[in-house]
């Protein structure tokens, strides 16, 4: 969608937006869901570029969910990756089932 604040520069291949400030801060959501997309967004002040919005590249977004759960102290978000052999390590040990029956109660209450 165009408009006569903002336009699709040349060529449309390279997905950037122009804006003005004016129209940025009126849009200010709109245009974030256009970089979260991938998009490009190039900010003029008094016809003249002075920032550019991009995707964060490198930076791994983790769902809004997760980050809530976060919050309430309820998971905690890892800083790093596994190490190769994870998943080939031995697993605990639980012999009476108490991490199952712990799990299965926090579904039947919703958590």
């Amino acid at each position: 969608m165009k408009d006569h604040n903002s336009r699709i520069t040349e060529p449309e291949e390279a997905r950037v937006r122009t804006v003005t400030v004016s129209k940025l801060k009126a849009s200010l959501s709109e245009y974030l869901r256009r970089v979260k997309a991938g998009e490009e967004v190039l900010i003029i002040e008094r016809g003249r570029p002075i920032a550019k919005l991009t995707p964060a590249t490198g930076v791994e977004t983790l769902p809004d969910y997760l980050l809530a759960l976060e919050k309430q102290g309820l998971v905690k978000i890892g800083s790093g990756k596994l190490p190769r052999n994870f998943w080939q390590l031995p697993r605990p040990k639980d012999p009476k089932g108490k991490v199952l029956q712990a799990v299965l109660r926090e579904r039947e209450r919703g958590w």
